[in-house]
């Protein structure tokens, strides 16, 4: 039995030179949260990667092939026949499964998960704590969560970056690039700076427009709580290099009673 939890326990970390993934606790009803905001959010939190970069390139292929984001304007603005006019049903069918799969499967991706961790505690696996080759250097240090929210403000794929999360930076850095630019974002921003309302309304691609929050907000949350997550493994790992080194073997802690 020990064998076999001892073969199951994943590393509480992987380093490499483009990126930081760590096992931690995770809320599954917030993962799956993101997954309903954006498909694939709640998979690149949980560190799978491709499989939610995939979904978010499935996710604005077919809403932007279907009119998704200009109906759901029109419809909130009670424009109902408007809103039936635009949408393009012919791959909307196939956007239903997978959102909810989406959905689903972060939600169960997030419930294993978090079994893993609690066995990797368990069983106190390593921590790596630096990678280091020709192409560069990756280290586990402390790093400041209001940095990488601040940075993440400014531009997001900041924050990522940041934490050593190159790929994830550059996925996010250019989705939000090609967002500003074909929702016309930048150019309706200055036309409301002069006050000329109407003409920043008119310039404004609403279709790319609403692709923007999602991601910029995403990016903010998790730049934030996941430097928290590295600062927790970094402590973890400095406490478990001062007890192997310089604890005594005999150290002890004595229990005391429980006083009421």
């Amino acid at each position: 039995m020990a064998s076999g939890l001892k073969q199951r326990a994943l590393p509480r970390d992987y380093l490499s030179i483009s990126e930081s993934t760590i096992l931690h606790l995770r809320k599954p009803y917030i993962i799956a949260w993101w997954s309903v905001a954006f498909p694939g959010f709640g998979h690149i939190l949980l560190g799978q990667y491709f499989r939610g970069m995939g979904l978010i390139v499935w996710e604005i292929l077919i809403n932007l092939h279907s009119k998704i984001n200009t109906a759901m304007v029109y419809s909130f603005t009670g424009n109902i026949q408007m809103a039936n006019d635009t949408l393009n049903p012919r791959l909307l069918l196939l956007y239903i499964p997978v959102y909810l799969f989406g959905i689903w499967d972060s939600y169960r991706g997030s419930v294993e998960l978090n079994k893993e961790y609690k066995i990797s505690e368990i069983k106190q696996t390593p921590i790596t704590k630096y990678k280091m080759n020709s192409k560069g250097i990756n280290f586990l240090d402390k790093r400041s969560p209001v940095f990488a929210f601040i940075w993440a403000l400014f531009i997001p794929s900041l924050g990522q970056f940041y934490q050593q999360r190159i790929l994830a930076s550059f996925f996010t850095l250019l989705w939000t690039v090609i967002f500003i630019y074909f929702s016309n974002f930048l150019e309706g921003f200055i036309y409301l700076l002069q006050g000329d309302f109407a003409r920043s309304t008119e310039v404004i691609n609403i279709q790319w427009l609403l692709f923007i929050p999602s991601f910029y907000f995403f990016t903010v949350y998790q730049s934030y709580t996941e430097t928290v997550e590295l600062n927790k493994l970094f402590d973890k790992e400095q406490a478990a290099y001062l007890e192997k080194n310089f604890q005594s073997s005999d150290f002890k802690i004595n229990k005391g009673r429980l006083v009421e």
